[in-house]
């Protein structure tokens, strides 16, 4: 007896071509956004971290630069494992970058410098 085949998505038995896997484009696109979903919740997690630490950059930088104790951000929800490049200055200096707004560690690592990276202007510090 030959090994019946089943649907993806359904498990319903196929009929037809030997190289059909779905029953219909309701099986097909079910089973195609359940394995989008699967690393597309990943991907919407990570980002909404990064939006986060992003927004509370930009609600403690008004202007160009600030430096704010570590525990601010903190308390804020700040997570420092999320960060989308990083920066390394001629002196050594460490600059994390979520998007545009950046920090670096500063003062035995209690504060924290922010700042805005200006897209017309190389970085300087």
């Amino acid at each position: 007896m030959e090994n019946e085949r089943l649907c993806l998505d359904c498990q319903e038995p196929l009929k037809g071509r030997a190289d059909k896997k779905f029953c219909n484009d309701l099986c097909r696109n079910n089973y195609n956004n359940r394995l989008k979903s699967e690393t597309n919740n990943l991907v919407r997690r990570i980002n909404g971290i990064l939006r986060k630490n992003r927004n509370i950059l930009v609600e403690l930088n008004p202007v160009e630069k600030a430096s704010v104790h570590k525990d601010k951000l903190l308390t804020k929800g700040f997570n420092f494992k999320y960060f989308t490049s990083v920066y390394t200055t001629k002196n050594g200096h460490k600059y994390f970058f979520c998007y545009e707004y950046g920090y670096c560690p500063i003062e035995n690592d209690f504060y924290i410098l922010v700042i805005k990276k200006n897209s017309a202007q190389p970085f300087h510090s």
